[in-house]
């Protein structure tokens, strides 16, 4: 891994982790869903644009078509979706955390459905992280955390799952910002379609909800999802995915910091104990197999 990728990797766990806050600070001035295809709206015309003034174009290969439906329903629609309601309830660290679950996830359905076999050092990953998951969650049950919130968070985190195993097919082929620009774009028409059935109207404007949605739709919606297509094309999918081990150690500590949002002793155990797990895993795939 090259010192460009590794910069490429910090940065885009450090923009994802980022979103949580500022998600945050828009579900506490304005509707969730409502707010959250505005901005897959305005980033995803952003995202053409700038496409269309690099060259690219709408001719996408029947499997980047594909890959781009999944990943705008799964991760922007599903996945960003339900994080934005849960988080009208549940603090943005504890709403990172469970997100960042997301590589052991993938591992457990591996190994479970597909059957794929995990080295001693995956399995042991996979247990620490159920470890660590479990601390936290009993430390935040027991001080009365929204447990709907939170059940929304962990199906959040499974449609993460799915929108990731579409990536590859998405990033292949060229054209990473057209592709970027048109998933959100479809995450934008399916929230809207939502909020309009299902979604009661309020807001409140102020320069807090001014600056949050800004962000939010240029850093990790726009800068973030092109950085992690331009990665995963770079050094391929399972090595792009180790950075998420740094996803539960940023997302706590901007939450800590611009929310004032307190932590725990088990929650920084917790976090230890996760980001060593999804390490453990992402390395053991990266292991060549025995014949």
């Amino acid at each position: 891994m090259n010192l460009r990728a590794l910069a490429m990797g910090l940065a885009f766990a450090l923009m994802w982790s980022s979103a949580f806050t500022s998600a945050r600070v828009i579900v506490a001035y304005a509707p969730p869903m409502a707010s959250l295809s505005l901005r897959f709206l305005v980033s995803g015309l952003l995202g053409i644009g700038i496409a269309l003034a690099l060259g690219q174009s709408f001719r996408l290969t029947r499997a980047q078509w594909r890959a781009t439906i999944i990943f705008g329903i799964c991760q922007n629609a599903l996945y960003l979706g339900l994080n934005f309601i849960a988080m009208q309830t549940v603090e943005a660290s504890l709403a990172s955390i469970v997100a960042s679950t997301m590589p052991l996830m993938v591992a457990l359905a591996g190994w479970v459905v597909f059957r794929d076999r995990l080295s001693m050092l995956g399995t042991a990953g996979l247990v620490l992280g159920v470890i660590g998951v479990t601390l936290i969650m009993g430390a935040r049950i027991e001080a009365g955390v929204d447990r709907y919130g939170l059940a929304l968070c962990f199906i959040a985190a499974a449609a993460l799952t799915v929108a990731t195993l579409s990536v590859r097919g998405a990033s292949s082929g060229g054209n990473v910002m057209m592709i970027v620009g048109l998933q959100m774009l479809v995450g934008a028409a399916c929230l809207a379609v939502a909020a309009v059935l299902f979604e009661p109207w309020h807001l409140t404007l102020n320069w807090q909800l001014g600056v949050a949605f800004a962000y939010t739709t240029l850093v990790p919606g726009l800068a973030a999802t092109w950085v992690w297509f331009t990665l995963v094309n770079q050094i391929g999918a399972v090595k792009a995915a180790t950075f998420h081990f740094l996803n539960p150690f940023f997302g706590v500590a901007i939450a800590a910091a611009l929310l004032g949002e307190r932590l725990g002793l088990l929650d920084v155990i917790g976090v230890v104990i996760i980001a060593a797990g999804i390490l453990a895993v992402q390395l053991s795939k990266q292991m060549p197999t025995a014949k």
